[in-house]
């Protein structure tokens, strides 16, 4: 893979106005893709559902395999799988255990991204929301 064309490569901010987040749920502000020899790096930056700052970092392939997350008390593994150049899918686990999944698209001129999540809550019950993104 081409890491200089890829799409996704660069800082991205959370466009709140644009979004549908559910109500307490944590807030990915920034999120920076870039590479990291033949692999990407991705840090995320945000706010918890209690309000407080977030920092997490993945380094891996857009392959479907799980690589390791620092940071974060909701996945200790994330993987990516690439469905086309506009389009990544994603899975979050903690324990061996999906608590995050969802999908990726950047828009054809490349200036936002939408994320639809779908995340396990506190009760076990699935939380839906969209995220969408523009470029830095």
């Amino acid at each position: 893979m081409c890491l200089g064309a890829d799409v996704n490569i660069g800082t991205w901010q959370l466009n709140k106005a644009k979004s549908k987040l559910a109500q307490g749920a944590a807030e990915n502000t920034m999120v920076r893709y870039e590479a990291a020899g033949d692999s990407i790096k991705v840090t995320v930056e945000g706010t918890g559902g209690d309000g407080k700052p977030t920092h997490n970092e993945w380094t891996g392939k857009f392959d479907s395999k799980d690589y390791p997350v620092t940071g974060s008390p909701t996945s200790d593994a994330r993987s990516y799988k690439k469905v086309n150049d506009h389009t990544l899918t994603f899975s979050e686990k903690k324990g061996g255990k999906v608590t995050t999944s969802g999908r990726i698209v950047v828009a054809p001129d490349g200036k936002s991204r939408t994320v639809s999540i779908t995340t396990t809550g506190a009760k076990d019950e699935k939380v839906s929301g969209t995220a969408v993104y523009d470029k830095q």
